[in-house]
């Protein structure tokens, strides 16, 4: 065993990652955890050259990640990940989390919402288009034509 993988080892309770076996454990890149890193979100500690990130770091990261799935800006997880390091209990974090998420499934009902409606706009189009192609005897499922438009013809001459 080296001297770097003794030291990543240390003890099953106190395992240390390495940027590699971090990213490779969260199924992210290595540059992504460095990336966070930079951003002030992970902190990792110096082995020799060498930079490893603890259980807490991991965790952090699985935080990092899901709240960018549930679509958090950096900012919104750097709030929430500063609330997790001050409040031993927990419950300021908590409420944050609570408002943070529930203004977020607001803004993605409101999106929903838009979804909706632009859905019913264009199968709306698409039934009128269908009318008015059966109205003048052609087949709604049949392949269209190549059109060409005005300003392509002219520039092609």
């Amino acid at each position: 065993m080296s001297a770097s993988s003794a030291v990543i080892q240390k003890e099953a309770g106190d395992r240390l990652y390495s940027t590699n076996q971090l990213a490779e454990d969260a199924g992210v890149t290595a540059r992504t955890v460095r990336f966070y890193e930079g951003r002030g979100l992970l902190q990792p500690q110096l082995a020799g050259s060498t930079r490893v990130y603890t259980h807490s770091d991991r965790a952090r990261l699985q935080i990092i990640l899901r709240g960018k799935r549930l679509g958090f800006s950096l900012d919104e997880i750097q709030e929430y990940l500063e609330l997790y390091d001050a409040d031993a209990e927990h419950i300021s974090q908590v409420l944050h989390i609570r408002h943070k998420a529930r203004e977020r499934a607001d803004d993605l009902r409101a999106k929903l919402k838009d979804i909706e409606v632009s859905l019913k706009k264009l199968e709306q189009i698409e039934q009128d288009a269908i009318q008015n192609l059966k109205s003048k005897g052609v087949d709604p499922d049949s392949p269209a034509p190549s059109i060409r438009l005005k300003h392509q013809n002219k520039k092609q001459k």
